[in-house]
């Protein structure tokens, strides 16, 4: 009598499809990472101290040397200023949402969530709807404290809340850079400075902290296409924090701020989840 054995399969299981699965899957992950964060109490802490420190610095420091729209007053200034430390802040957070990705690559956890059956892309949008809701926090407290230093806005409460969702949608599509940064380096340390060191430049040679129409000509043109100045120029509009006599550039994103800044968020959305999730199969810790 002869006995067979059979050997069990130990492939993989296969990733489950559909709309609602992914969502489903994407929340759960979601979850995970908002628990984890709330462990970390000082994570959130030193997220929330950098930007007051910007705004506090900028608005004293800086508020009466820069002339906006032919005014050197602080408060206009200030005026000015906030769009774009909301708009620095909510970027920034592309370095945590990098390093994130990077410390789950480096423990192996990547590789573990890999093997099971989940949709293609719930970790990546997991972490980075958790970074989402952790940069909104921080922008709740950060938009209190400029209320603190002066700052207001002169439009009706929804042109407002618009106003701070094109914010958030710029600082949820610069996370799927963090994401495909966190996932082509080796440690966490790598993605921090990687996720921050392109940001300065692109924050600085923008409209955020001084009107473009003061720049080089080559560094205007750069700025006033720059997709981070058009969700500043939207910010300003929507808020009503452009001052009278202000100078709007000729340039298309700046005569069009709302719609450029969506396009552009759009624009890096599809492309680097679409470069995250491809990295994201194939990357290994």
């Amino acid at each position: 009598m002869t006995l067979t054995s059979t050997t069990p399969d130990l492939k993989a299981p296969r990733p489950r499809g559909g709309i609602v699965q992914g969502i489903s899957d994407s929340l759960v992950m979601a979850k995970r990472n908002l628990i984890r964060m709330s462990r970390i109490p000082e994570m959130i802490i030193f997220g929330v101290i950098q930007p007051v420190m910007f705004v506090v610095l900028f608005s004293y420091v800086f508020g009466g040397s820069i002339a906006v729209g032919g005014n050197t007053s602080p408060a206009a200034y200030r005026e000015f200023l906030m769009a774009g430390i909301f708009a620095q802040t909510v970027t920034f957070a592309t370095a945590g949402a990098g390093a994130g990705i990077a410390d789950d690559m480096h423990k192996g956890l990547i590789d573990r969530f890999r093997s099971l059956p989940m949709a293609r892309g719930a970790v990546l949008t997991g972490r980075t709807l958790a970074d989402l809701v952790q940069t909104t926090l921080t922008l709740v407290v950060l938009a209190i404290v400029a209320l603190l230093v002066g700052w207001r806005t002169h439009t009706n409460i929804g042109e407002v809340l618009a106003g701070f969702a094109l914010l958030l949608l710029l600082g949820y599509a610069f996370s799927w850079i963090g994401a495909l940064i966190g996932l082509s380096v080796r440690t966490p340390e790598a993605a921090t400075s990687g996720g921050l060191i392109w940001l300065f430049p692109l924050t600085f040679i923008s409209n955020a902290f001084v009107p473009s129409d003061n720049m080089p000509t080559f560094l205007r043109h750069i700025a006033e296409w720059n997709p981070f100045s058009a969700t500043v120029q939207a910010a300003r509009q929507l808020f009503g924090n452009l001052p009278d006599g202000y100078p709007v550039p000729d340039a298309w994103p700046m005569q069009h701020p709302v719609i450029a800044s969506i396009i552009w968020s759009v624009l890096i959305i599809v492309v680097f989840r679409t470069l995250a999730v491809r990295k994201y199969r194939s990357a290994t810790a």
